[in-house]
């Protein structure tokens, strides 16, 4: 019900926001980053609960989703629903004892997924545009529950995972189009694997690489990157960019898998680059 692949992956970038607010390995306190992670794992788990339950019965109806425990009968929506409020309390409580402005965006990031984002993805694609903003949350939460400020730094980490997630959200979207066709979400741009979609998804992929080398100008405060880091994500950049390009040519359910992989790899890959290069430089 917690989604753990998906929870684990969003705390990993909590935590690299974390690594990146510090200004050396001496100022690390390994109990706020485990209580970050437990709290962030929490709130994520929660989210995807509430999502869950929600949608039961449109997930019974999609291969990909039939089999959750909630919507295949294993486990009772009210018992969900107590473990869902319980994950809340509990990281809330744990995020607020980090920092009183980790919790409230914790707590805007489970109130937009399960009360607007979730009961939008039936209606319009434009659910994919506000299930961005809870989920580009997790990368600047890191900073935040660090220094309790959300400034130039928090800022320019929410911009970049908040444009990743439409070339990654899209790709999933086109090559599963006919499964989520089955639970009545059409959430493509256009509602169709077409070239309009593979297009937008490219000029997504351009802002992500924009936003992504904003810290080697000089002008992100303390989050800065090196020029041998900027290559180094520009390349990453370069490479998502080329699948957005295929998807466009090719416009097939592969071409889209393709991208969803590298679109996995590259946030994980330039969280990296941006740590080992404030550590290392």
């Amino acid at each position: 019900m917690t989604k753990v692949g998906l929870a684990i992956s969003v705390v990993f970038s909590t935590l690299a926001g974390y690594l990146l607010a510090v200004e050396d390995w001496q100022q690390i306190d390994f109990m706020k980053l485990m209580m970050l992670a437990v709290g962030g794992y929490c709130m994520v788990g929660a989210s995807n609960a509430f999502n869950q339950i929600i949608e039961k019965d449109l997930d019974a109806k999609m291969d990909r989703t039939k089999n959750r425990p909630i919507s295949s009968g294993r486990v009772s929506k009210n018992t969900a629903f107590i473990l869902a409020s319980a994950l809340t309390v509990v990281g809330l409580l744990i995020l607020y004892i980090v920092s009183p402005k980790t919790a409230m965006f914790g707590a805007i990031s489970i109130f937009l997924y399960t009360s607007v984002y979730t009961p939008l993805k039936p209606l319009t694609p434009l659910a994919v545009f506000v299930g961005a903003f809870p989920g580009a949350i997790p990368f600047m939460l890191g900073w935040v529950a660090h220094t309790d400020q959300f400034g130039i730094e928090a800022g320019t980490l929410f911009l970049i995972q908040f444009f990743w997630q439409f070339p990654h959200f899209w790709a999933l979207g086109w090559f599963l189009f006919n499964d989520y066709q089955k639970g009545g979400f059409y959430l493509l741009p256009t509602r169709k694997k077409d070239k309009k979609t593979a297009l937008q998804v490219i000029l997504y992929c351009v802002w992500l690489i924009i936003a992504s080398l904003l810290p080697a100008t000089g002008y992100t405060g303390r989050l800065y990157l090196s020029p041998v880091a900027a290559v180094l994500v520009l390349v990453a950049g370069l490479w998502m960019l080329y699948g957005g390009v295929q998807l466009y040519r090719k416009q097939t359910d592969k071409s889209a898998k393709t991208l969803m992989l590298i679109s996995v790899t590259y946030i994980t890959l330039i969280q990296i680059i941006f740590i080992l290069d404030k550590f290392l430089r």
